[in-house]
């Protein structure tokens, strides 16, 4: 045997920029990144004619002012509240359980498989907040408002299906209870109200 070294050719580089392009093209084209996500409100039906409009004005007991301040404070009502006490406070206004006069009109409507009901049907929540508000206080703030609904809605659910509003699969009953506690929140375009301490 001859003591000569065999000579191990060299790994061709030219094609790594192309391999590594491709990788990071693979990458970018299959991965999925964040996106933001709304908030899910339905609007309703714009008005067939002027007079529908007329006949659609807002009776003041019916609507529910909630204002988030500069400083982040909440208003409910013309009293300031906490995130909890804004739950309990929506909760109340859309059920309004005692028929108060300060609260919104209930009126009788035939509902499906309830049936005929009495229930605050022209209630709405008008959201406001200053420039100033944080993001987060805002995005709190319509959590609350939509958890007073979900737990109404669980309530109503539970004593009528027996089980809570989530957990209803037939979407005949999930349009009924829908129907009972219609979720109506306005949001005002955001103004500068100023601190809540002046």
């Amino acid at each position: 045997m001859s003591g000569k070294k065999r000579k191990v050719p060299g790994i061709n580089g030219s094609s790594s920029a192309d391999i590594a392009f491709m990788l990071l093209l693979f990458f970018l084209l299959t991965t999925s990144m964040d996106t933001d996500q709304g908030l899910p409100r339905r609007l309703p039906r714009p008005p067939e004619n002027k007079d529908q409009m007329e006949e659609e004005k807002i009776n003041k007991r019916n609507t529910l002012l909630v204002m988030v301040s500069s400083d982040n404070r909440i208003m409910c009502a013309g009293e300031e509240v906490s995130l909890a006490q804004l739950r309990e406070k929506t909760m109340e206004f859309v059920e309004n359980p005692n028929n108060a006069e300060n609260l919104p009109e209930k009126e009788l409507v035939d509902l499906p498989i309830f049936g005929p009901q009495m229930i605050t049907s022209n209630h709405i929540i008008s959201l406001q907040c200053d420039r100033g508000t944080k993001y987060q206080t805002y995005i709190d703030v319509q959590n609350e408002l939509a958890a007073a609904y979900n737990d109404l809605r669980d309530v109503i659910s539970k004593k009528q299906f027996g089980k809570p509003f989530r957990a209803l699969e037939d979407e005949e009953q999930r349009e009924a209870v829908m129907k009972y506690y219609p979720q109506k929140i306005s949001e005002a375009e955001p103004k500068k109200y100023g601190d809540s301490k002046k």
